[in-house]
């Protein structure tokens, strides 16, 4: 085989198996690994190379603080984002969307009809799912929709860099629904936006949450050959 091969291997083989953790175990990551994983995802390519991420990570009671306080915050306030949320969804993105979610929650044995047990699902994305940690990405907001594009380029870098030392890593777009309550939690700079939460650590495999995968699409590409 060759080294392209084997290179094009290991990606295709963390991808693969890279999947979203709804339930952690306790158990605390190493300082170090975390660090390992933030310089991994440090090499990220930017637009002029403005590297507009910053990450804010918890660990040990600092996790416990913000866990408490959000999800205690998110029980009693509206969604307040600061990129607006998707309109809708249809046709394809709508089928994706509905069939994740059906499969969340036949894993967890939750009925169609249940809104209670679904509605306390969603707050789990609140309690970290259990996570011993979190990383809270920002964008400055004066770089706009390319910030956050670059952003998004270093949140696939840094789930994969977790994926390749055994850290399971989920990125939840709910915690930005929090957005003024997190900036003020972590006294975050009013020039930066909330892009994303990252809950991190190892995954409790025992836990139906983790018991099913998402499917991908065919490709769908546009080819233009002459």
């Amino acid at each position: 085989m060759s080294a392209e091969d084997r290179a094009a291997s290991l990606l295709v083989g963390l991808l693969d198996a890279r999947h979203s953790v709804r339930a952690f175990r306790e158990d605390q990551v190493p300082h170090a690994t975390i660090v390992r994983m933030l310089e991994m995802a440090q090499l990220t390519p930017s637009w002029c190379n403005t590297q507009p991420w910053h990450a804010t990570v918890t660990s040990g009671a600092g996790t416990e603080r913000f866990r408490a306080a959000l999800h205690a915050h998110a029980r009693d306030h509206k969604p307040a984002p600061d990129f607006e949320f998707p309109a809708g969804y249809v046709g394809d993105y709508r089928r994706r969307r509905k069939d994740a979610g059906v499969a969340l929650y036949q894993a967890l044995g939750i009925g169609r009809e249940d809104r209670q047990a679904s509605a306390a699902q969603a707050l789990e994305n609140f309690r970290l799912f259990g996570a011993p940690h979190v990383a809270i990405l920002t964008t400055e907001a004066d770089l706009g929709v390319y910030g956050v594009l670059d952003c998004g380029l270093w949140l696939q870098s840094f789930l994969l860099a977790g994926a390749s030392l055994g850290v399971a890593c989920t990125p939840q777009a709910a915690l930005a629904s929090t957005a003024p309550f997190v900036r003020e939690f972590f006294d975050i700079p009013e020039t930066r936006r909330i892009v994303c939460g990252v809950s991190f650590g190892y995954e409790d495999t025992t836990h139906p949450a983790n018991s099913f995968r998402t499917g991908r699409d065919p490709l769908d590409v546009t080819w233009l050959d002459a």
